[in-house]
């Protein structure tokens, strides 16, 4: 179960904020609303992919898996053509008007 915790309960209850965060994300609000997560430096490096400690094989990109930001990110998309007009498709595709009579 991942913890919530109001950011008074966060001032007050640090220690147990880290505890939780070597396990998994803790949420912290404010005025009832996420304002911020803390997570393990384990977790950090997973999402933004810091290589600092890694071996040079998996450094160099070999047996790499992406992050969610990299497998969201559309590389090129600037390049596309947003003017592009599909063409007119013409001729009998076989559609057949219901006969709800």
């Amino acid at each position: 179960m991942t913890l919530t915790m109001s950011s008074r309960e966060f001032n007050q209850e640090t220690g147990r904020a880290k505890k939780a965060a070597a396990n998994e994300p803790v949420f912290i609000t404010d005025r009832g609303e996420p304002s911020h997560v803390l997570l393990s430096i384990e977790e950090y490096r997973k999402l933004t992919s810091d290589r600092s400690d890694l071996t040079a094989a998996e450094a160099s990109g070999r047996n790499r898996r992406k992050n969610v930001l990299e497998l969201l990110a559309m590389p090129g998309l600037e390049d596309v053509d947003d003017d592009f007009e599909f063409p007119e498709m013409k001729g009998d595709w076989g559609f057949k008007i219901p006969d709800f009579s």
